[in-house]
């Protein structure tokens, strides 16, 4: 039953990674984009690891994804002009797949591996701990400084795309903290004499 599984989510993976490269409307891209994580999910699950299939589901899509989302759909870009730049930049295009398709045919190469190797395919692991537990002991440990860098770049992106989408439009009325903060009161209040019975 998992083989059936496991094949319904290679061929979805597959078939939504594609469909995020050749989508002509981004935001169908970025639809796919959230289809394909959940199919990767799907094979963590298969091997036993929830937390990461939950984990990957709620950071990447339910953060991520809807940021890309949220992203292409604000910041109204003319993807007509960008298209229209592709035949300049294709030679190199051409040059960096060429370079991915020989590290796939590396990657597939059969190794020789020396004995000594064979120590680190495999770690001691504490059958009574939880995959949860055992995964945070090493994050927090031995990988603390890379995970603090992830969460920087991830803080930085997120201002970059709020900075992006910032817009100052001068027919909207916008409120200037700074300049509400340091106002002076004497001429922000004035008192008005009035008479009884008369209007302002």
């Amino acid at each position: 039953m998992a083989l059936y599984f496991f094949y319904f989510f290679a061929f979805t993976a597959i078939l939504s990674s594609f469909s995020v490269i050749f989508s002509n409307n981004p935001v169908h891209s970025v639809l796919w984009l959230i289809v394909t994580f959940f199919s990767v999910a799907g094979f963590f699950i298969l091997v036993g690891a929830e937390f990461l299939a939950l984990l990957l589901m709620i950071v990447y899509v339910g953060a991520l994804a809807v940021l890309f989302l949220f992203v292409v759909m604000m910041l109204n870009i003319n993807f007509a002009g960008l298209r229209s730049g592709v035949a300049q930049y294709l030679p190199f295009g051409i040059l960096i797949g060429l370079v991915i398709f020989i590290e796939l045919i590396l990657a597939f190469i059969p190794w020789d591996f020396k004995e000594q190797s064979v120590n680190n395919l495999s770690s001691p692991i504490n059958l009574s701990e939880t995959n949860t537990v055992a995964l945070g002991k090493v994050v927090y440990t031995d990988y603390f400084l890379l995970f603090q860098c992830a969460g920087i770049i991830l803080l930085i992106a997120m201002i970059g795309s709020i900075v992006l989408t910032l817009r100052s439009r001068p027919d909207v009325k916008r409120q200037n903290i700074t300049e509400q903060i340091f106002r002076d009161p004497n001429s922000s209040i004035e008192v008005k004499d009035i008479n009884p019975g008369e209007g302002i």
